[in-house]
């Protein structure tokens, strides 16, 4: 089930672990509309939501999602346990290591991780 949190300043709509996957581009409009209809700032989507090849950059799923939801002002944190992905992939790890470094899209390993992120540096929508 989804629910709304306050984090800091930013309103974070916490998707569940069961659900849609973020499997193209195009889906990414389910998960905005869902922000939009809560009046949510950030995603917080659990790697569960994410389909099999959306780390693997090659395909260019995650650059495209990640752009949609910075287009639309809305900042996104990937929740969970990447680490095989990041193994794997020295441009994944690259990639991570640069967009954590921004104000917009983030890669945590849990909620708290989060929360510290949130609660010490308000999301700035279009940075990042």
């Amino acid at each position: 089930m989804t629910q709304i949190v306050e984090i800091g300043k930013s309103r974070v709509l916490l998707f569940s672990r069961s659900g849609s996957l973020l499997r193209a581009p195009s889906d990414a409009n389910d998960f905005i509309s869902e922000a939009w209809s809560n009046e949510a700032e950030v995603l917080a989507i659990p790697v569960e939501r994410l389909a099999p090849d959306f780390l693997k950059l090659s395909t260019g799923i995650a650059g495209e999602v990640f752009q949609k939801f910075v287009n639309y002002g809305l900042g996104c944190a990937i929740v969970g346990d990447i680490t095989q992905a990041l193994e794997a992939s020295g441009a994944l790890r690259d990639f991570v290591r640069e967009t954590n470094k921004g104000k917009s899209i983030w890669f945590v390993a849990d909620l708290a991780e989060l929360d510290v992120r949130l609660g010490t540096s308000p999301l700035q929508s279009g940075q990042g």
